[in-house]
């Protein structure tokens, strides 16, 4: 079994930074893309940006240029370098992880971290 612990979530001033980081934890598994998502009140929940294993990256327009998704494959981990936040970027903040044992394939969320900025 695999599992998401994130952290680096918390309250912060419009214009401020967060990083967030999840790591993947448990044996015997690889990982291929990884990726956070978010999810504000009353709202589904939406891509932030994913990043591959080779390091290539996609974001969501709402967040380039602000945001930036690295990862570090040594040690099962990816973060999330969040700019110049606004009040709008608050939401719960999930990463994900396409996550391979063995032949089969499977989709591991975390449990959220939660980012609330305030004006």
């Amino acid at each position: 079994q695999v599992q998401l612990v994130e952290s680096g979530g918390g309250l912060v001033q419009a214009g401020g930074s967060l990083r967030l980081s999840c790591a993947a934890s448990g044996s015997g598994f690889s990982i291929n893309v990884m990726g956070w998502y978010r999810q504000a009140p009353g709202k589904q929940r939406e891509l932030v940006a994913t990043i591959a294993s080779g390091g290539s990256t996609n974001y969501a327009d709402a967040v380039k240029g602000r945001f930036t998704i690295s990862r570090d494959n040594a040690k099962n981990t990816v973060y999330l370098q969040m700019n110049s936040l606004k009040p709008e970027d608050t939401a719960v903040y999930y990463c994900n992880s396409w996550v391979r044992m063995g032949v089969s394939v499977a989709l591991y969320w975390g449990q959220g971290t939660q980012v609330t900025v305030s004006s």
